[in-house]
């Protein structure tokens, strides 16, 4: 764990619907315009196997996923498919690892204080529809619950983003190797953290 803030770290991933629209550097820039550092980067094409391992490295997803599901059915009035929170994450995981695999993904690691918080801020809700304007995805996706369920897919939100810097440290584990995360010295991290500004005029 990181000892102070500013060496937080958290994973994001652009899915393949942001790389089929042309967001790669309009959702980079998002992050850089933030202050947060990118300390490392790579396209792949990942196997279905590494993503249910991706969604599953906390072993409660499935049951905690499955009963958040439920509850924003019946939230909205309406009826879940099912009662049973596994039988419900199940049919998610086969539609995520469809939708994760269907082509390259840009999977990176960015760096910098509050940075689980910071992106999720910036990325917006779930749902792009429910996504608040301002967010990527509140701006570039029009998708909704509602039609991916009809659709019986996935819904389409351009990234994943690490939800804990519990989950951001497993995370990154599984998609990258030590050696691939890069520690350098960038020059807006005086601005952003010196604390007397005094390392300006030298």
């Amino acid at each position: 764990m990181a000892n102070h803030l500013k060496e937080e770290r958290t994973l994001v991933i652009i899915k393949p619907d942001g790389i089929q629209r042309s967001l790669i550097g309009e959702i980079l820039r998002r992050y850089e315009r933030l202050g947060l550092k990118l300390v490392a980067i790579k396209m792949m094409v990942p196997n279905k196997d590494h993503i249910e391992k991706h969604y599953t490295l906390d072993p409660n997803w499935r049951t905690i996923t499955g009963e958040k599901t439920i509850a924003s059915y019946k939230k909205k009035g309406m009826k879940p498919p099912s009662e049973d929170p596994l039988e419900i994450t199940a049919v998610i995981l086969e539609n995520l690892k469809t939708y994760m695999t269907s082509g390259p993904v840009i999977v990176m690691v960015w760096k910098g204080v509050h940075a689980v918080k910071i992106v999720r801020k910036i990325t917006g809700g779930t749902e792009p529809l429910t996504s608040d304007v301002g967010t990527i995805r509140g701006d570039f996706v029009l998708d909704s619950y509602q039609i991916s369920d009809i659709d019986k897919r996935s819904v389409r939100n351009l990234i994943h983003a690490s939800g804990t810097e519990d989950e951001a440290e497993k995370e990154i584990k599984h998609w990258f190797e030590e050696n691939e995360l890069i520690n350098y010295r960038h020059i807006q991290e005086a601005i952003l953290y010196d604390v007397n500004l005094d390392g300006i005029l030298e």
